[in-house]
Parts: structure tokens; sequence; C-alpha cells
């Protein structure tokens, strides 16, 4: 392997660890800007019009369609890294998943964020595969369905982004206000070396300056930069949520341009601001899929845990109110394992004598 490949390998891995979540913050502050006067609420319309991609499919996991005013739904969020250095024309791939269920009577949000290289079954192409190779075979469709196959729960709506649009959104906001744990240096998005520096302390960056602060890692781990983009999460949905940003929100949206695709009408999208605007009240939980590196005939792999899976389908379907004839079966099975269970610890319990 050449070592510009390695360098655009490595490069690549950096930004989909940090897509999902940037994904879901344009998402949200799209949401939040719609709710705002008639500037930009017709704003919005306009995006979001633009952005309407309907499909030509029905989620075999419900039996009718849903109605984001009432029923609880999800969402699968979807970054698709198609750049010009890439050029995979055809042949894209989703550089990050996410997927979101909303449960509308308490207001709360759970997020499951996808590794690209998990190892499930691909329906549209009859054998197991990394799920990001699932894009390139059935595009969006094929990514949906098999989503719906491993998590056995409805993906109701889709939102394609270019997660690029990160930076665009942050300097549309005027920078957002976070802590830099230690002096950096770092590369911009362009990978110039040494184009960032930033001093520790709390200070206002802007797209590129934040973009550098949730990418890098030379002086900690893993688990702080996931930290360090939680607060940056926080940072945006607060500064994009505040009075003072209403101004901001037309160039927001903008930013978000020609960069989002989606099957959610603008009035579906309408009846989702509430979960924007719940402010403090609104729950939102993230969770991930545990798993292990795997090396399978020279190709890497994530391997998912079978019993966290299970755990983590039964939590997404707990949130949805849904099951499966599956589900039944399994509990069916479960109440009648318990029944024969008890029935023995009584049977051992009771001593039988001569004079009985």
């Amino acid at each position: 392997m050449s070592v510009e490949r390695r360098s655009l390998q490595k490069k690549r891995k950096k930004r989909r660890r940090i897509a999902s979540v940037l994904m879901f913050v344009v998402f949200f502050t799209v949401l939040t800007a719609g709710g705002y006067g008639a500037f930009l609420y017709n704003k919005a319309q306009s995006v979001i019009d633009d952005s309407y991609k309907p499909l030509d499919r029905q989620s075999g996991k419900r039996d009718k369609q849903v109605n984001p005013d009432i029923d609880n739904i999800s969402i699968l969020f979807v970054g698709i890294d198609d750049s010009e250095a890439r050029d995979f024309k055809s042949a894209s791939r989703t550089d990050a998943l996410m997927l979101a269920t909303l449960n509308e009577k308490d207001k709360s949000i759970k997020l499951l964020s996808i590794p690209r290289d998990s190892l499930v079954y691909i329906p549209s192409k009859g054998y197991e595969d990394k799920i990001n190779h699932a894009y390139g075979k059935g595009g969006i469709t094929s990514t949906i369905e098999t989503v719906e196959n491993f998590l056995d729960v409805p993906v109701d709506y889709y939102v394609q982004m270019n997660f690029e649009a990160f930076i665009d959104v942050v300097d549309a906001l005027d920078g957002i206000k976070v802590e830099v744990p230690y002096e950096l240096h770092e590369k911009d998005s362009r990978d110039k070396s040494g184009a960032i520096y930033l001093k520790p302390g709390v200070q206002t960056l802007d797209g590129e300056q934040a973009l550098a602060l949730a990418r890098t890692r030379k002086q900690d781990s893993d688990i702080y930069r996931g930290k360090r983009q939680q607060e940056i999460l926080k940072a945006i949905m607060t500064k994009a949520a505040s009075a003072k940003s209403i101004t901001k929100y037309s160039d927001v949206m903008e930013a978000v341009g020609d960069n989002m695709q989606t099957d959610l009408s603008f009035s579906e999208m309408k009846a989702l601001v509430d979960y924007a605007t719940a402010g403090s009240k609104l729950n939102v939980e993230t969770m991930s899929l545990e798993g292990s590196d795997a090396m399978i005939d020279g190709v890497y792999y994530y391997q998912l845990d079978e019993e966290a899976l299970q755990q983590t389908i039964l939590n997404l379907k707990t949130h949805l109110k849904v099951s499966s004839a599956s589900d039944v079966n399994k509990i069916a099975e479960k109440d009648a394992d318990q029944d024969l269970s008890d029935t023995e610890e009584e049977d051992s319990e009771y001593i039988y004598t001569d004079e009985e």
C-alpha cells in the first residue's frame, strides 16, 4: 500500500469518527431555525423542499405509515464520502451511519452510532460484508434495508448529508465557545500540517478550529476525544438555540444547502420542531455497538458482540414501542421456561413421607 493511500485512509478514519454527531447537529440546527419567524420559516421550507428525495420503498417492519405528530419514529442519518479525492463515482460508500429513535411522548432521543466496518448481512448482496458497502450496491435504499435487517427495527426516514458542511455551520453561527484542554498543533481540513494552532483555555473557535479540536488525539486518547466531541456538540446546539443566533439561521441553512437529501417532507419535519425546542427537557442518549477487531481473509472488519447487539435491539424496540413476531415468540418461550423452572422448583421443595 502506498504512503499516499495510507495517508488518505488515516484522514478518512479521523473524519468519520465525528461525522454522525455532526450530521445530527446540522439537522438539529435546521429544525430549530424552522421554528422562528416568517422569513426563516420560508427559508427552511425552501431548503427542505429542495432536499426532498422520497424513496420507492415501504418498511417491512411497519404495518402502516407513521405520523411524526403522534407516533414514535426512527431516522437514519447517513454521511456519504464522495469527494474528488476519492472519486468513487457510482461506487460511493457511507462514511458515517447513525440511527435516531424518537419517542414522542417522552420527547427523548436515542442516537445509535453504527461503525462503518461492521460485519453484517447485506440483503441486496446476499452475503455478509462491511455495512458501508451496502450503499455502493443499491444506494440509500440498500443501506436502509441492511440496517433494518440487522437491528430488526423499522427505519422510517433517512437524512443523507455531506458532513463537511460542519465547518460552514460553525462559521455561520460566528463560532462556538469551548474549552481547549491543551496547546494544540493540528492539520486543517485540507490536511495542511500545522495550519491550526490553539492555546489552552475557554475560547471561541471558528469552523476549522472546532474541527481540529474534534479530530485530534495526539495528547490523549479516543475516550477523551469522545468527551471533547460531546462538548463541541453541546456548544453548537446551545449556540444554535440561543436567541442571538436567530439572525444567523439563514446562513446556517445556506451551509446545509445542496449537502442534504431526505424523505422527510417539510410538514413532517415541522412535527419534529418540538424536539429541537424542548431545551433542557429533551433527553438525548448516545449509544454504541460493542464489538471487536477482526481480520477475515486478510480484510479488517468490526465484529459485533451478539449478546450486546441483542440488548441494544431490545432498547431500541422498547424506545420505539415496537415488537415483531420473533419478539412475541421469544417472550412466550421465556415465559414457558420460567413456568417449567417454577414447577421444578416447587417439586424439589415438596418432601414426600411414608405417611403420604
